[in-house]
């Protein structure tokens, strides 16, 4: 049996038509093969030589883009360019001649304070440059560069607006690698991570800080609810120190298991990598020396070994069920206090802040019952003339018998109290006696004086009448006898003892309504035992 097989014929391929071979003009030396593509500078194809191919990675790309713009620090160009390209992390290599030439006419005139359109990738070149310190002399300068782009071509509508995101984040990084002041730093930083900042340094030291302050920064983290509630809006500035005060008693006396209770709320500031300018073209020439840096009371900058750490307070680590849950009921506490808005409902899980708020209304409550108490307030500047003068009226109308008379009763009441040192009475007639009674007023014959009843000893201050006269309405009974006996004035009588106890007091003892003198109850037990007695 034969075997079996196949033979293909392949034909040769028949080409129709007839092949034309046109004219094609080899340039000379030098000149341009393409009449579209513009001729290269010489500056710029001397650029081009400097790139270094290596290992392609990231490092050398960013060298690469260093030494190629140094080179270039000084160019300019005179060749509009306005097409669109889009590249990511973009470098000189990355266009071709047209577009260079364009990106160095448009830098032309940036330096001269032109802003004119241009594709985001070629603006980022410029922006890259201020970076590396190219077209600046210093980083102040490049810094103010950098915000001069910002408003003459972001702000101004030329340029695209999501630029400014990584614009501000890498005027902040750059100005903290070049340890600028940190008050011109945080002008760079974004506002809501510094309100955030400066909300967490008040609420970890609420008593240093007035209640404005503490109840704006308890509204960061406790939203518009707080911000809007009807307790903080009545009477403004009370509600506000109501809820401030809230948090410093919270403070004060930390969680029901005794922790911190801001750490319990923010937790403690914790270390993280931080990578500055990662996401821009840029590298640093040598390791950079050891640094700490800090920008606020909340965030700060640390590198060691050319690492560097960030130390902040991560959200991530927040409690803010139980921030919330203070908020709330102080809220609800504070508007059935106040009588105001609508009645919010208790919530069982929130029972642990209720002491927090009740501490706080009670002392308010206390605080407005001291407030509504009268003030008496006594100048005694003008006291010891007063006296001087009522006891030279006094003997004046006195005849020679009374004083007499008065004399040897004070040389009998010496001994009349036992165990009481002698009271020393020089001065007497002319220092606190007042002013004398009309003399119908007056009674002929003095009644027998109660001194012997007085267990104190000599009070500093006071002489043996007005001793005699306190004790007298310690004892519950009127002093109206006493008064008119001595030829004294009541209103006199009154600013005396008052004087004399007002150090250790700090405050009126006795009162006169025009009618007598009445002994202010709350410190009866004080002033008996000032005078080392008890209360009768």
């Amino acid at each position: 049996m034969q075997p079996e097989g196949v033979t293909v014929v392949l034909e040769p391929q028949q080409f129709g038509g007839e092949q034309i071979y046109r004219e094609t003009v080899l340039p000379f030396a030098g000149e341009n093969p393409d009449p579209v593509m513009p001729k290269v500078p010489e500056r710029i194809r001397e650029m081009m030589k400097l790139y270094e191919h290596g290992d392609g990675s990231y490092l050398r790309k960013c060298r690469n883009f260093l030494r190629q713009g140094r080179f270039m620090a000084d160019y300019e160009d005179d060749a509009p360019w306005n097409g669109e390209v889009r590249k990511y992390f973009p470098t000189y290599h990355d266009f071709d001649v047209r577009q260079l030439r364009g990106y160095f006419t448009w830098r032309t005139g940036v330096r001269k304070g032109a802003y004119g359109p241009i594709t985001a990738s070629l603006a980022y070149l410029y922006l890259y440059e201020l970076l590396g310190g190219i077209g600046s002399s210093s980083p102040e300068e490049s810094l103010q560069k950098m915000q001069d782009f910002e408003k003459g071509f972001l702000e101004s509508g030329i340029g695209d607006p999501s630029m400014r995101k990584n614009l501000h984040r890498w005027m902040l990084e750059y100005a903290v690698l070049h340890e600028l002041p940190a008050e011109t730093v945080r002008t760079f930083a974004e506002p809501v991570m510094l309100k955030k900042d400066a909300a967490l340094a008040v609420l970890r030291e609420p008593d240093s800080a007035e209640d404005e302050a503490v109840f704006s920064a308890l509204c960061v983290f406790g939203g518009n609810k707080l911000a809007q509630s009807p307790a903080a809006a009545k009477e403004e500035s009370r509600g506000k120190h109501l809820f401030a005060e809230v948090w410093r008693v919270a403070m004060r006396n930390g969680t029901e298991k005794g922790k911190d209770f801001f750490e319990a709320c923010f937790g403690e500031r914790k270390t993280f990598h931080w990578y500055p300018l990662s996401n821009a073209v840029y590298a640093e020439e040598g390791r950079h020396p050891d640094t700490d840096y800090t920008l606020d009371e909340s965030r700060s900058y640390h590198c060691r070994g050319g690492r560097w750490t960030e130390e902040r307070y991560e959200e991530l680590y927040f409690d803010r069920k139980r921030l919330e849950a203070l908020l709330h009921e102080a809220d609800r506490a504070i508007r059935s206090y106040l009588k105001t808005g609508r009645n919010l409902q208790e919530r069982p899980a929130e029972a642990w802040a209720r002491p927090y708020a009740e501490a706080v209304l009670e002392a308010d409550r206390k605080a407005v019952l001291e407030a509504s108490r009268p003030k008496i307030t006594i100048d005694f500047s003008g006291l010891d003339q007063i006296r001087r003068a009522a006891g030279i009226t006094r003997d004046s109308l006195l005849t020679a018998e009374e004083l007499d008379a008065e004399r040897s009763g004070e040389e009998a009441l010496r001994p009349a109290v036992p165990g009481m040192p002698a009271v020393a009475l020089s001065g007497i007639q002319g220092s606190a006696s007042g002013a004398v009674l009309p003399a119908e007023a007056a009674e002929t014959s003095p009644a027998p004086q109660k001194t012997e009843k007085i267990e104190a000893a000599a009070f500093d201050g006071l002489d043996r009448v007005h001793l005699a006269i306190l004790q007298e309405l310690l004892q519950g009974e009127t002093a109206d006898g006493q008064i008119r006996r001595e030829h004294l004035m009541p209103a006199l009588v009154a600013d005396t003892i008052n004087e004399a106890f007002y150090e250790q007091i700090g405050d009126n003892i006795l009162e006169y309504d025009g009618d007598g003198i009445s002994l202010i109850e709350d410190y009866r037990e004080d002033i008996t035992a000032i005078l080392g007695g008890k209360v009768p």
